[in-house]
């Protein structure tokens, strides 16, 4: 009963932990990424929604940037915190923007993920990333 109601940080459990939401994140993220980055590279006429104003290719290309590219930054633990900031501002532009008359159904999932890229951007990767490697290396240098 003590263990269930223990407050201590087991640290080796969340960084393994921050490892399987971060990895889970991004690759559900990228199936979103990766069928706009086919329609961006496909050729034909781009058709797709200008929730921003700056035109329908640039708002895919923005899109095809933060939810394949900086998901796969998000993947490997490379600068996370800042690969998160478009990834929360395209959910924001989610659910505020395009879904902004939908009921809380459609903008459902848009707040999951920015829970998520939000938990992240105050976390960090974890020890298990490129990041933590990095991190590593300049400690040694700094000696």
């Amino acid at each position: 009963m003590k263990k269930l109601f223990n407050t201590n940080f087991n640290h080796e459990g969340i960084h393994f932990m921050l490892l399987v939401l971060r990895v889970s994140i991004a690759v559900f993220m990228l199936f979103h990424g990766y069928q706009k980055l086919q329609m961006l590279t496909g050729g034909g006429p781009i058709q797709f929604g200008d929730p921003i104003g700056v035109g329908e290719p640039a708002s895919l290309a923005l899109a095809v940037f933060a939810e394949f590219l900086c998901s796969i930054l998000v993947l490997i633990g490379l600068g996370t915190r800042l690969a998160v900031i478009p990834l929360i501002v395209t959910m924001l532009i989610a659910i505020f923007i395009v879904h902004g008359p939908d009921g809380f159904d459609k903008k459902e999932m848009a707040l999951h993920y920015l829970v998520v890229y939000a938990f992240l951007f105050v976390s960090g990767s974890g020890k298990y990333s490129v990041d933590q490697i990095i991190s590593n290396n300049l400690s040694k240098r700094r000696r």
